[in-house]
């Protein structure tokens, strides 16, 4: 085993990449991952490859790029063919355990018909231990809220309704008020998972151990327990304005696609700026919510003196539009849906030089389990896409990293073909691809027209230029690199192995 041994692997939902005060947010604090920030690194530029939180976790995982992995739902099984960060950890001594959800389907082919695990899409990734399985139904929290001493409702769910009995605002989801919930913030659920967490580290002895705490906030509903329903105010002139063009109407004239989801109850964003500053100012006590309540954990690690024995990795599943281009929740081609943050505090000496670096180079969520295993001292899988960071963390960028980002959404329905009704094409259609870099984003349906937006002169991404004249080169050019990209990044598990009079020879050069 490596020197320091322990790899604490955190993931929040639906957290947004500019939702740190350490990244310059305006209004929004966040000390305690800042601090984790200032002792490590943070990566400024960094993206999920899919949403929503199964195919977005697959990538994260299993360090596939959607193309690949091919969970395109909650819902879609994970192949049971591919390796992931907790089998590789499981392979390396460790036993990986969970304090959360992965949310990752299994394979239908390696269980009888009767089992029960083909009836939820919140299956416990291949190779994680669960010693607390956070599912939709909130079993675990809700059997502590009432050891506490709370009335659960009949409906579990329901415990996110406003303390002050009012009802769910238009759009389907407390958030229009700020209202708080009827628990305490020290009753929450990432307070809950904290405890559970810390009693389970206390156990370990020396260790190694490794640990994967999946937080579920800042997810909807937006509602905030006190004081974090309130911290921040709707009114406040610094509370920034979502990015977006200036009607409902206007954003869905972009695309088809646009036109469809800005008009889908559940997506569609509140219509009044009053509102609309009110559900971010609720998602930002959200966020500072689970932000105390990391800072919680990394505190007791200090406490009890492993704070410097442990591999500290915080990162997202996928971000939040929080009123951008009209939409809440995530999806589509948006850049909101897929920027996310990404902390790596890693306690060797080899990364003293670098720590309170934020790094400005793309980096993507296919690259954390590579980092994680290369950490832990084993061989990156032939399968990833992604590449080790911990070069980021020692001696800087390598010559040849990336220079873009990609990200994927599928948009099928498979139950009811809702879009494939609506939008006249086939499930195997309802599949987009993005390629985004410094100056341009191109955006590649397999059955709708393309889009193409110049960002040094459209940052905010309201001009579709695919079909202007003056950006036909452009439009060719980042088509050609798309191709080129996913020919680059097929499935390679076999590739490089060769069998000869040699024997077995395995290579495999870094994905770039």
């Amino acid at each position: 085993m490596p020197e320091a041994r322990n790899v604490l692997f955190i993931t929040l939902d639906q957290f947004r990449g500019d939702g740190l005060s350490a990244a310059g947010h305006p209004v929004v604090r966040t000390p305690f991952l800042d601090r984790l920030a200032a002792d490590g690194v943070l990566f400024r530029r960094h993206f999920s490859q899919a949403a929503p939180c199964s195919p977005g976790r697959a990538s994260l995982y299993t360090g596939l790029y959607q193309l690949n992995h091919r969970v395109c739902l909650n819902g879609t099984p994970l192949d049971a063919r591919f390796t992931n960060v907790a089998l590789e950890a499981r392979a390396l001594g460790y036993d990986p355990v969970l304090f959360g959800y992965t949310d990752q389907s299994i394979d239908p082919r390696t269980v009888t018909a009767d089992d029960p695990r083909l009836r939820t899409y919140e299956g416990v990734l291949p190779g994680m231990r669960a010693v607390v399985d956070f599912t939709e139904d909130l079993g675990p929290w809700l059997k502590w809220l009432a050891a506490e001493g709370y009335d659960i409702p009949e409906n579990g769910r329901d415990i996110y309704l406003p303390a002050d009995g009012t009802e769910r605002d238009s759009w389907g989801e407390p958030g229009g008020s700020n209202a708080p919930t009827v628990y305490k913030a020290e009753h929450s659920e990432a307070a809950f998972l904290v405890g559970e967490l810390t009693r389970w580290i206390d156990q370990q002895g020396d260790g190694p151990w490794f640990a994967h705490g999946a937080f579920i906030r800042p997810h909807p509903p937006y509602i905030a327990p006190e004081p974090y329903n309130a911290m921040y105010d709707p009114d406040d002139e610094a509370m920034p304005m979502p990015v977006r063009a200036a009607s409902p109407e206007a954003e869905g004239d972009q695309h088809l696609f646009a036109s469809f989801v800005v008009n889908t109850p559940g997506l569609a964003a509140p219509r009044t700026d009053r509102e609309t500053r009110q559900l971010r100012a609720t998602y930002y006590g959200m966020q500072s919510e689970v932000d105390a309540q990391i800072g919680r954990l990394v505190a007791h690690l200090e406490h009890a003196g492993i704070l410097d024995d442990t591999l500290i990795v915080v990162g997202s599943d996928h971000g939040e539009l929080l009123g951008d281009h009209w939409l809440t929740q995530k999806l589509g081609y948006w850049d909101a849906a897929y920027h996310v943050p990404l902390i790596i505090r890693d306690p060797r000496p080899q990364s003293d030089a670098t720590r309170g670096t934020q790094v400005q180079h793309f980096t993507e969520n296919v690259d954390v389990m590579p980092t994680i295993v290369e950490w832990m001292g084993g061989e990156v899988p032939a399968q990833c896409d992604g590449r080790s960071l911990l070069p980021f963390l020692r001696e800087g960028a390598p010559d040849d990293w990336r220079t873009e980002v990609h990200f994927e959404f599928d948009f099928r329905d498979p139950v009811n073909h809702g879009p494939e009704t609506l939008l006249g094409v086939s499930s195997e259609q309802c599949c987009m691809t993005v390629l985004r870099d410094d100056h341009g984003k191109y955006v590649h349906f397999a059955a709708m027209d393309p889009l193409f937006f110049d960002l040094d002169d459209d940052p905010a991404q309201i001009v579709n230029r695919a079909d202007d004249p003056a950006y036909a080169n452009d439009v060719l050019a980042y088509a050609q690199r798309m191709l080129s990209w996913r020919m680059r990044h097929t499935d390679r598990t076999l590739t490089g192995t060769f069998l000869g009079p040699a024997g077995v020879t395995v290579s495999h050069d870094p994905r770039v």
